[in-house]
């Protein structure tokens, strides 16, 4: 048998092997492929080695640190503190942590391992456990390019804030004057930060449908956001590795900054009481279980392919089960702490207002002769107020001062950002000073969630051949330049409804199914067995029954759940956005216009079509330029059982006699032989089953002396066995078992796809 000449050239592991060898016109083959079967009863995990050239973390604390980075965001600050007061104060830490247990750790840990074993981007992980799946790193990368437009907007408004913070006084502690020397009368009817807020940052229009023109200065920040985002992630890790450092220890630092000057004010512990007092009836709503279990999904980051591509430049033995242990011990502690921190100086915010309101009222009552003087005690000014009927208190027009209604009015997002913690630090003794401390805070948490973002998707984009060839600098700047174009809808005055429709229609649904994806392709397909085995041989440490139960059955449940109470809430309530009204001073709800209704539809159809279109497309070759994705994602050291159907379609019709002859698998247009191949009575191919798609050989090309050349497939079986636990291409003689005829192959191979 003639022999093709093998090449020493370097791989870098994307290399796709010829797909059809007959097309030679001597009737020879230069491979010999052959089946083997490993040790009964054993499961061994194939050995898919790393790009030779991929980026590392430079140490253990930087991929630790950019993974903090990366998970501990703006949602710890602005969002978890709310969602405590909002769902039974400390009771709600009941479901979050059931929730983080059942859900958020196990996903963490799909992710995480899934990309250090075969280090690859999210493309490339979802192609090589099976080509028909890679939609689903198509539809990461677009969702992650929707969530990564406006994330950068927020960013955007920290900076113009944080410009601002240097002024004394600041900006928003006092309504400006018109032209008469009396206060805008948009400002007297709202307050001095919702003033600043929406007419002098946002220049705020009266809706959607009437945007208004650019504004200069947003676009400014805008440009400087995404030029510091550039820089910082142009050249992956080595350049953003550096920054984390800053990114993911700063808010820590300014965090406990606050938190002793937070638990010295006057009215912290009221503010701390009204937080954690635990309303445990709350417990019996299920839409509180449903925001634990939504808060903790998007808190970690999943299914935007980041935690993918952090694991992907990890070694091969790091302990990817001790980070994900870390890191979300570290998330949960940092979400209460920040609660601990904002609701102190909330607490004291509410106070100097109640005190605020109870002068006011002492002043109107010392007019009416009703107090002595308006300096009066504060036992004198209750003993007054409760000898006031309903009558003489609505003619008297005295305010309610309420501690517990002051707390009550708590914000989220933005609002609690740029409007309710602003005014707080506007109390504060130096409050510039503050300010900078605290908007400096939220710049570090946004730009590290941003660079995993992007880092994320620059990741799944370099997994594609054509991306390849062009360097990093360059495809990072062309991200950046588009999405800062795209980011002008942002800059207008209707910018902020953009936003919110963003966040409520982009990164919502399309992560939900993207994620629930991932776990069914990781667990049922890629198979539970297999990634077990791969998390004990790269970590020493076999995942048990809590890992199981949650990857095959409750976790699962959970993403279905969220899933369809997302589509059931989004049908059911009508959606709609805050527009600010400036003749009243507050913020109205609107219903979306149709027309933007029909964008939010084609971002969540961009973020969800692509895995199915994937599918058919693959399944049914139709498109045979789709294989120039197939080698720029896809290991072709690795050829798969899986794969029989989709590119062994061309050799149905060849002759008997060169089929005998033939040794050659599907990467090299051959047909995978079962038993059926080898039965006495000749009867044709049985249909691929499950079973034998769970099946992933290795391929290992070998030259002999003389030159020849020849490759052995390996063939995993999928039964556990504590004592195997060495990779299959260490398993030695089995690796160059040469047949000489098909009879002789046969009882080596007979039991390859039993399970």
């Amino acid at each position: 048998m003639a022999a093709t000449k093998i090449i020493d050239a370097p791989r870098n592991g994307h290399e796709m092997a010829p797909l059809n060898t007959r097309a030679r016109g001597d009737g020879t083959h230069g491979v010999t492929i052959v089946l083997t079967a490993p040790q009964r009863n054993s499961v061994q995990s194939v050995d898919i080695p790393g790009e030779p050239d991929r980026a590392a973390w430079s140490g253990k604390m930087q991929f630790f640190l950019s993974i903090i980075g990366y998970s501990v965001g703006l949602g710890n600050i602005w969002r978890f503190p709310y969602l405590c007061q909002q769902n039974g104060g400390g009771a709600f830490l009941i479901p979050f942590m059931i929730m983080l247990i059942l859900e958020g750790i196990p996903l963490f840990l799909i992710e995480l391992g899934i990309g250090q074993r075969m280090r690859l981007g999210a493309l490339g992980v979802w192609n090589t456990i099976h080509p028909w799946l890679g939609g689903i790193g198509i539809s990461s990368c677009i969702v992650t390019l929707f969530v990564a437009l406006y994330y950068n907007v927020i960013i955007t408004w920290v900076f113009y804030y944080l410009f601002n913070s240097f002024r004394y006084p600041l900006p928003w502690s006092s309504c400006p004057l018109n032209g008469t020397g009396f206060e805008v009368e948009e400002c007297a009817k709202s307050s001095e930060t919702t003033y600043f807020w929406y007419r002098t940052t946002l220049d705020a229009a009266p809706s959607m449908d009437e945007p208004g023109g650019l504004k200069w200065w947003i676009v400014l920040c805008l440009l400087l956001s995404w030029t510091i985002v550039f820089f910082i992630v142009m050249k992956g890790i080595q350049s953003s590795g550096k920054v984390v450092y800053f990114t993911s220890l700063f808010p820590y630092i300014v965090l406990t900054i606050f938190f002793i000057r937070g638990i010295t004010l006057r009215g912290a512990g009221a503010g701390l009481m009204h937080m954690y007092t635990p309303k445990v009836e709350k417990l019996l709503e299920p839409t509180v279980w449903l925001d634990a279990a939504t808060q903790v999904f998007y808190s970690f980051g999943l299914a935007f392919g980041s935690l993918i591509a952090f694991g992907s430049y990890n070694t091969p033995k790091n302990n990817c089960v001790r980070d994900v242990l870390l890191v979300s011990v570290c998330n949960a502690v940092t979400a209460i702490y920040a609660s601990v921190v904002i609701f102190a100086i909330l607490g004291f915010k509410a106070t100097v207002n109640v005190d605020r309101c109870e002068a006011g009222n002492m002043e109107i009552l010392a007019k009416n002769a009703l107090l002595p003087f308006k300096n009066a005690t504060s036992e004198e000014y209750k003993m007054a107020m409760h000898k006031l009927n309903d009558t003489e208190y609505n003619a008297l027009q005295l305010s309610e001062c309420s501690l517990s209604k002051e707390l009550d009015n708590a914000a989220e997002g933005t609002g609690l950002a740029f409007i309710v913690f602003t005014q707080a630090i506007v109390e504060l003794p130096g409050a510039p000073f503050w300010a900078v401390l605290f908007f400096t805070m939220l710049l570090s948490l946004g730009l590290g969630s941003q660079i995993g973002i992007l880092e994320g998707m620059l990741c799944t984009l370099f997994d594609i051949d054509i991306v390849k060839r062009v360097k990093k600098q360059h495809v990072t700047g062309v991200v950046c330049v588009f999405c800062f174009i795209v980011g002008f809808i942002f800059c207008t005055g209707a910018g902020e409804y953009w936003l919110k429709m963003f966040d409520s229609f982009a990164g919502t649904i399309g992560l939900v199914v993207v994620a629930l994806m991932e776990m069914i392709a990781v667990i049922f397909i890629y198979g539970h067995e297999r990634f077990t085995e791969d998390i004990y041989q790269m970590t020493g440490y076999r995942p048990g029954l809590y890992w199981q139960m949650t990857w095959r059955y409750i976790g699962p449940v959970i993403m279905v759940c969220i899933l369809a109470s997302s589509v059931v809430f989004m049908a059911i309530r009508n959606p709609t956005y805050g527009a600010w009204n400036a003749e009243l001073g507050v913020v109205e709800q609107k219903n979306y216009p149709n027309w933007v209704m029909g964008i939010a539809l084609a971002m969540i159809l961009a973020g969800v079509l692509p895995m199915p279109i994937v599918f058919l497309m693959r399944s049914f070759q139709c498109l045979k330029v789709d294989l120039d994705i197939h080698q720029g994602s896809i290991r072709r050291n690795e050829t798969t059982a899986s794969t029989k159907e989709m590119i062994d379609n061309d050799d149905d019709d060849d002759d008997e006699d060169d089929d005998s002859n033939d040794f050659s698998g599907p990467a090299l247009g051959g047909h995978v032989k079962t038993q059926s191949d080898f039965s006495d009575d000749d009867e044709e191919d049985k249909p691929m089953t499950m079973r034998m798609m769970m099946m992933r050989p290795t391929t290992t090309t070998t030259t002999t002396s003389t030159g020849k050349s020849t490759a052995t497939i390996l063939k995993p079986n999928t039964r556990a066995n504590a004592n195997a636990t060495t990779p299959l291409n260490q398993l030695g003689s089995n690796h160059l078992n040469v047949p000489t005829s098909r009879k002789q192959n046969y009882n080596n191979k007979k039991d390859a796809y039993d399970v």
